[in-house]
């Protein structure tokens, strides 16, 4: 039975008991007994109000049961927007290592007499490969001359070097890379330290 059922039911039960005591003082052998009508009109406030007392209680199962469910839809919308934003996560690990051999062949170059076709062909190369990764909101990591942040950066070693402040990243072995914010790769770094 509903809430809204029972509040129908004690208020006809109500005017029922409140209809009995009118017939009952309009008699005259039974204005003797009006302690009856009075104890019968206590029980049926008293049954009100317990209804009443119910009702509240179940008002307030409805909200309780009804955030609950906000909440779990929020919980849910939350899983589905982080499942689209890392869903790169894996695919954008595995294609670091060829950004890093493209970044290590230009350093090659500059050591080297190679063509400069050669090297302008690998610049370009790199060039659209970082951009495309950018477009995947896919950002390197590049602390040189910053402090050091283990939440961002791995220290390789520790070098003693007296021109720079201690716990500053003095070279970067490896650059690290952020997809959306959030860490891919850390940073391979030496950090210095005081002499």
């Amino acid at each position: 039975m509903t809430t809204e059922e029972q509040k129908k039911t004690a208020q006809d039960e109500l005017d029922q008991a409140q209809q009995t005591a009118e017939d009952a003082q309009a008699t005259p052998e039974n204005l003797i007994e009006g302690d009856v009508v009075d104890a019968t009109a206590e029980a049926d406030t008293n049954e009100v109000a317990a209804l009443e007392e119910q009702l509240a209680q179940a008002k307030d199962q409805v909200l309780r049961a009804h955030a609950d469910a906000q909440n779990a839809r929020r919980r849910a919308e939350q899983d589905v927007e982080k499942a689209h934003k890392f869903a790169l996560e894996k695919f954008t690990k595995e294609l670091l290592p060829v950004i890093d051999s493209l970044e290590r062949a230009i350093e090659a170059f500059d050591q080297n007499d190679a063509p400069a076709a050669l090297r302008e062909g690998v610049e370009m190369t790199l060039s659209m490969f970082v951009s495309t990764l950018d477009k995947f909101n896919v950002e390197p990591v590049n602390p040189q001359g910053e402090p050091f942040d283990p939440q961002f950066h791995e220290a390789m070693s520790m070098v003693p070097n007296p021109e720079v402040e201690p716990n500053t990243v003095i070279a970067v072995m490896q650059k690290g890379y952020l997809l959306n914010g959030r860490l891919v790769r850390p940073a391979m770094v030496m950090v210095s330290k005081a002499a």
